[in-house]
Formats: structure tokens, C-alpha cells, sequence
């Protein structure tokens, strides 16, 4: 699998990373709340299917990718990444934070990278995994309206450096239902959820299984 197919999944892996485990510090007033702080107020973990589609900047969709995310807060995840129809014991691409280090594995590559979370996660929003930066001071935070029977919230980074222009994510009450990441190349990730699980036994939500 080519890089330029990873990317997309790791930019949607850091952008979701930064929703799930943000500590809740950026207090908002009851003016400026959103969904998404109504998501985050008591979320401990989360376990999810998704379905990934990417168009590119010339508006060309790649194949569909599936997989599943596990999330303990604070600062721990698990994705796995498939081609559609593939395998759920074979998992494409496995990326696993366990609070301290990044690990990646390639299936096609049959390697193993580890990087410190902060190092390889500066110049994306899930430098919040830490929980050391409010949601509110790495992002301008705004209602966007209901489309699609969702109630939608747009992010958007208040730093130059990060990898993407904006993302919009789509509750169903409280429930994540959607993310759409436009990043900085002009392509566009959706991630679709089912089955979602919110703070589930802890049976469910390990990450090392």
C-alpha cells in the first residue's frame, strides 16, 4: 500500500485521536457548548466499527477501507485498518498509543515502527491526547448546523503547522456517528461509525488484544 494512501489514515487517526481523549480543560460557557463537548463530558472509552472513504483533490474516491477503534482515555488507542471485505484477523495497518509511545505496523511492509507520542503527533491535533493543551486553545470550536440527520461541529487549528484544514464531526445525541477531515492536500476522509460503544467493561476496550 502506498504512502499516499496511509496518510489519509493516520491524519484521521491523530483528528479523531484529539476529540476522544481531550480532558475536558477547555470549560466552555454554556454559550459557546457544542456537541462535542457534550460527547467528551464523561467519556471514558469508546469502541467502534468505521467505514473509511477518501476523495482526492481531482475528486476520485479510492477503495473503501474498514476497521475498528478502541479509545481508554486519557492517551490510549487502538486502530486497525482493512480493505473492505478483508479479513478482520489481518488488519492492513495496526496503530496502537499506549501513553507514551506510537506504535505502527505495516502488514505489506511486515514492519514495526515506534515513535514517542509527542514527537510523532506534534503537528496534529492529537497532541491533545496528552491532555496537556484545551480543545479550545489547538482549535476554534463552532456549532455547523444539522445535515444529514446529524448535529454537525467544525474544528478547525488555530496552529499553521497542522495537517489538516478542517474537520467536522456528526453526532446523533451522543453519539458519534461521522467524521469529515479536509486536509491540507484538498482530499477529503469520511469516517462512518457503527455499532459504537461508549464506556463499554473494560473487557471490551482492551487494547492489546
Amino acid at each position: 500500500m502506498s504512502d499516499a494512501v496511509k496518510m489519509p489514515a493516520r491524519r484521521a487517526i491523530a483528528i479523531l485521536a484529539a476529540a476522544l481523549f481531550c480532558l475536558g480543560a477547555s470549560s466552555p460557557s454554556r454559550a459557546e457548548s457544542t456537541a462535542l463537548d457534550r460527547y467528551l463530558d464523561g467519556l471514558v472509552s469508546w469502541r467502534a466499527d468505521f467505514a473509511q472513504t477518501t476523495l482526492d483533490a481531482r475528486g476520485r474516491r479510492r477503495p473503501t477501507q474498514e476497521g475498528t477503534l478502541t479509545v481508554q482515555r486519557p492517551g490510549r488507542f487502538r486502530w486497525e485498518i482493512r480493505a473492505a471485505g478483508a479479513s478482520v484477523m489481518q488488519p492492513a495497518q495496526v496503530m496502537v498509543a499506549d501513553g507514551r509511545n506510537l506504535w505502527f505496523y505495516d502488514a505489506d511492509l511486515e514492519q514495526v515502527t515506534v515513535k514517542p507520542s509527542g514527537g510523532a503527533l506534534t503537528a496534529t491535533p492529537a497532541m491533545l491526547l496528552a491532555g496537556t493543551v484545551p480543545l479550545r486553545e489547538a482549535f476554534t470550536v463552532a456549532a455547523a448546523g444539522r445535515r444529514d440527520g446529524l448535529d454537525w461541529v467544525r474544528a478547525t487549528p488555530r496552529g499553521v503547522d497542522a495537517e489538516f484544514r478542517e474537520a467536522r464531526f456528526g453526532f446523533a445525541g451522543l453519539e458519534l456517528r461521522r467524521i469529515e477531515i479536509d486536509d491540507r492536500l484538498g482530499q477529503r476522509v469520511t469516517l462512518v461509525f457503527r455499532g459504537g460503544q461508549r464506556n463499554p467493561d473494560r473487557k471490551s476496550t482492551r487494547l492489546n488484544s
